[in-house]
This record gives structure tokens, C-alpha cells and sequence, in this order.
């Protein structure tokens, strides 16, 4: 959002930000306002899925260690809604299995929550370029 009481400006990607820990959700929110793009917060998979806002996502942050639906789970039922699911930044533990797995479905990186701020937002970048919205 630009200003207080406009509109927000639809032409500037939304990155769905969907993490439970709430000083790590709410620091990638000011990052991702930071340099421009509108965010939408979710503390958990169930959130997000029951949000009416999902379809205006260009970009989603998805933790993959979440109580509840962790990040697979989230991806698997986009999938079974035919919800074509946004490019996908997955945090979690960077494990060759792992690694793999979510590359397998569909995510477009795997960080750590450590991987600084330049490595998020060059996966934001490239997950951007490949959005369809």
C-alpha cells in the first residue's frame, strides 16, 4: 500500500509471507515492504489456505516447519485445489533430501533463515520473474 487510505497499487507484486515465528514473519515483512513490494502475513499453512486473497499472491515465503500443515502439506493442497501455486521461497533446513524434495515441488529456492538478506531477496527477484501474476 502506498499511502494511508489509497488503494493498493495492484501492479506491485504481493509476496505471500507464511512463517510462525512471529519476530522472523514480521522482519520479512519490513524487508519486502523495503524495497518496494506489497507483503501479505500468515502465521500458519491453514491461514493462508483459508485466505480469500491467495489468487493475488505473485511470490510465496513458506515455512516449511510450521505446526499443523507444514510447508509440503501447504504446496500438496494448492495442488489439489488446481490453485496454480506462485513461485516458492521454502525455509527450512538445507539437507540434500530436503533440498531435493522441495525442488521437486515446485519451489523455486531452499534457504535458511540465516541466509542473509541479499540471498532472500535475490530468490524473491527470481521468483518474480517467473510469476504469472
Amino acid at each position: 500500500m502506498s499511502s494511508k487510505g489509497l488503494k493498493p497499487d495492484v501492479d506491485v507484486p504481493l509476496v505471500g509471507i507464511v512463517v510462525r515465528d512471529v519476530a522472523f514473519r514480521t522482519a520479512l515483512d519490513s524487508l519486502i515492504r523495503s524495497v518496494g513490494y506489497r507483503s501479505a502475513i500468515f502465521s500458519s499453512g491453514t491461514a493462508f489456505l483459508d485466505s480469500t486473497g491467495k489468487q493475488e499472491i505473485s511470490c510465496l515465503i513458506l515455512d516449511l516447519n510450521m505446526p499443523g500443515l507444514n510447508g509440503f502439506e501447504v504446496l500438496h493442497r494448492l495442488a489439489k485445489m488446481n490453485y496454480l501455486i506462485p513461485p516458492t521461497i521454502l525455509f527450512g533446513d538445507n539437507d540434500g533430501e530436503l533440498r531435493e524434495e522441495a525442488l521437486r515441488r515446485g519451489a523455486v529456492a531452499v534457504l535458511q533463515k540465516a541466509c542473509g538478506n541479499e540471498n532472500l531477496l535475490a530468490a524473491v527477484a527470481s521468483a518474480l520473474r517467473l510469476s504469472t501474476r
